[in-house]
Formats: structure tokens, sequence, C-alpha cells
């Protein structure tokens, strides 16, 4: 069992960790792109974030709920544990934020390929949707850093 819990606790480690790296490098990437107001860089760059995200945030997506409840089963924590329950509330909001940014990104990559096919500047609805974007990243990125304190400080709850 000791080997189970190890191996459970390994992939849920993993998967929170590829959640944050993933979410700061798209972050610090779309920003980056986003500063140079070039709509080439800025489709190129958002082409690889829509990739990232599909690969490894979608993956992790899923593995956290599943390595997490198989966590508790394991050590025995029941579902109803104050910090589990905080931490399945911050997770669902996560989504509610990830969902939408996961549009926008696509809708912003878009936005920069017809500014590069025209050869015009980047439209008024790529600036709404990217300062969008940014907003709902901020609480989403806050929240998930939040999940990672209560499941080290699980004892508090």
């Amino acid at each position: 069992m000791t080997d189970l819990l190890l191996f459970a606790q390994w992939l849920h480690i993993i998967g929170a960790t590829i959640l944050i790296g993933t979410g700061a490098g798209i972050a610090f990437f779309m920003l980056m792109a986003h500063r140079t107001d070039d709509p080439k860089l800025i489709a190129h760059v958002a082409e690889t974030v829509v990739v990232a995200d599909f690969l490894f945030t979608a993956l992790a997506v899923i593995v956290q709920p599943i390595t997490g409840f198989w966590l508790a089963y394991l050590i025995g924590w029941p579902i109803m544990t104050p910090w589990i329950i905080w931490s399945l509330a911050l997770y669902i909001f996560i989504g509610l934020c990830w969902l939408p940014v996961v549009w926008i990104q696509v809708r912003l990559r878009n936005l920069a390929r017809q500014a590069v096919r025209r050869d015009s500047a980047l439209p008024p609805e790529y600036y709404r949707l990217y300062k969008i974007w940014f907003a709902l990243g901020i609480p989403a990125f806050a929240a998930i850093l939040l999940i990672v304190w209560l499941m080290l400080a699980k004892s508090v709850f």
C-alpha cells in the first residue's frame, strides 16, 4: 500500500506542477508576445499556447481530481473534510475561469492570424479579449496557489 500511496502522491504532485508551470509559462509568453503588438509574433506564440493548453493543461485538469480522490481514498480522508471541500470549490472556480480562457486564446490566435493575412494591425476585438484573458488568469492562478497551500496546511482545517 505504501508504494501505491507514493505513486498516487507523485502523480498528484506532477499534475499540480504541470498546471502551475504551464499556466505561468502560457501567461508569461502571451504577455511578452502581446507587448510587441506584432500580429505575426502573437499568432505564432498563441498557436503554441493553444497547443500547450490542450496537451498539458487539459491532461492535468483531468488527472488532478482523479488522483486527488484516489489519495483521499487511500489515506482515508472523508471527501467532506473542509480543506478538501475548499480545494474542490476552488478547482471548480479555476475551471470556470479556464474554459473561457481557452476559447479566448483560440480567438486571439485567429485574430492575429487574420491581421497577418491582411497585413493589418490587430483589431480592437483582440485588445478587448486580451484584457478579459488577462483578468481571468489572475484569480485562477491565485486559486491554484491557494489549493496547494490547502493541501500542505490541511491540518489547519
